[in-house]
């Protein structure tokens, strides 16, 4: 794709971000998508050690995730642990509208940056701070990664078979979903200081980050007792909602309302079992769930994927295949809406990967820029152009490993 030039919906804001690993700089990526100018603050290399270590994270020879992550951010390298890096980063702060860090609770604070004081001096900042457990309370200073915080969060307990120990999401969820709920932060913070001049600080914690998609896990023990267990693949109850096998692969079949499953019976052959008093109602298929399961998936062993996704649209049923990678690059919906787009990177060349999101229609979100390819790749033009150092002050700064 040709980088975008629009100027998104922040295009008039500047974040500088401190984080690393992936909340504070997954925060960083969607606020860069809308159009924010994210400027990234990395550890200098020493010895050739250095950088944020996402450059080096993913699966594959080629590590390839930091070019999702990093994409509409420049780099910029300061040595937080030296006096001159951190007077740097403050100078640099001064020109920002936010300020994105995860680092434990207290790191800002040991290092001068304590956001308090950075606020009294520039009244109208916002400052998102991501940790495992908050800046408060008797946990905030310990260590936490995202994994901990899905864990206290309530989602690994659930998540998994009923007879094994609880499993993980493929991914990192609770780090996304901290990354996620600090923008969400940022753009009601941006928000009041239209209206007030003031900024403020923002306190995502993972733990909380999770709870907070948890549904009715917490309100449903406090009413009847009620502890949620892992179920596998189905939410107990809510039937028929399963992956079921298909004669070339696994199908997902969501039919769990009254008039679904009716629709589903008579897309099965057996309309009779649509108003079966066994399976008729809600509850009646809740309490029959496996018994339901059995009969269904008998039945879509004896198609393939192809034509249970044929009648499915034609008996108005949601269900669909289970996406891997290929599946999403070969879909034509996907290529339709340009979900996943192919950027140019600096390192790997062409890249497919995720498009921006959400889809605005008058400020459109896009990649304007691929991720940094070395670490302070662009501390000539961001050190010099915007703070004015000239270039034997950055040459005299990195000298001395202060950049």
């Amino acid at each position: 794709m040709s980088f975008e030039t629009g100027p998104g919906a922040l295009g008039d804001i500047r974040v500088v971000e401190l984080g690393q690993l992936i909340a504070g700089p997954f925060c960083g990526q969607l606020l860069g998508d809308m159009g924010a100018d994210v400027v990234k603050v990395e550890p200098p290399l020493v010895n050739g050690v250095g950088g944020d270590p996402m450059r080096d994270w993913g699966q594959g020879d080629d590590k390839v995730q930091w070019e999702l992550i990093a994409r509409n951010k420049r780099s910029v390298s300061a040595n937080l642990r030296v006096p001159e890096g951190r007077a740097l980063v403050r100078r640099l702060i001064r020109h920002a509208d936010v300020v994105v860090e995860n680092f434990k609770p207290g790191t800002l604070e040991k290092w001068g940056l304590d956001p308090q004081e950075l606020l009294k001096e520039q009244p109208s900042l916002i400052v998102a701070r991501m940790s495992g457990y908050g800046q408060t309370g008797p946990y905030s200073t310990r260590a936490g990664f995202g994994g901990i915080g899905e864990a206290m969060g309530g989602w690994r307990y659930i998540v998994g078979e009923e007879d094994r120990p609880p499993s993980r999401m493929g991914v990192s969820i609770g780090d996304s979903l901290t990354g996620t709920y600090g923008c969400l932060g940022i753009l009601a913070a941006l928000h009041v200081r239209e209206r007030t001049g003031k900024g403020q600080v923002i306190d995502a914690a993972l733990y909380e980050s999770v709870l907070q998609v948890m549904e009715g896990l917490v309100i449903e023990y406090d009413r009847a007792g009620i502890i949620r267990e892992r179920s596998g693949s189905v939410l107990k109850g809510i039937a028929p909602s399963n992956v079921y096998s298909a004669k070339d692969g696994p199908f997902m079949i969501g039919a769990n309302k009254d008039s679904l499953w009716q629709r589903l019976a008579a897309a099965m052959g057996r309309p009779e079992l649509g108003h079966d008093p066994r399976y008729a109602t809600h509850v009646a298929r809740g309490e029959r769930q496996d018994e339901l399961d059995a009969l269904i998936n008998e039945w879509t062993g004896t198609l393939t994927m192809a034509e249970l996704d044929a009648l499915m649209i034609e008996y108005a049923v949601p269900a669909g295949r289970v996406y891997r990678a290929p599946d999403m690059l070969e879909d034509p919906h996907f290529q339709a809406r340009e979900a996943i787009v192919e950027v140019e990177t600096e390192r790997f060349g062409p890249l497919k990967m995720q498009s921006t999101f959400p889809r605005l229609s008058a400020t459109p979100s896009g990649i304007r820029r691929p991720a940094p390819s070395s670490v302070g790749q662009h501390n000539a033009e961001i050190y010099g152009e915007l703070l004015g150092m000239s270039e034997s002050e950055m040459g005299e700064l990195a000298e001395r490993g202060v950049i």
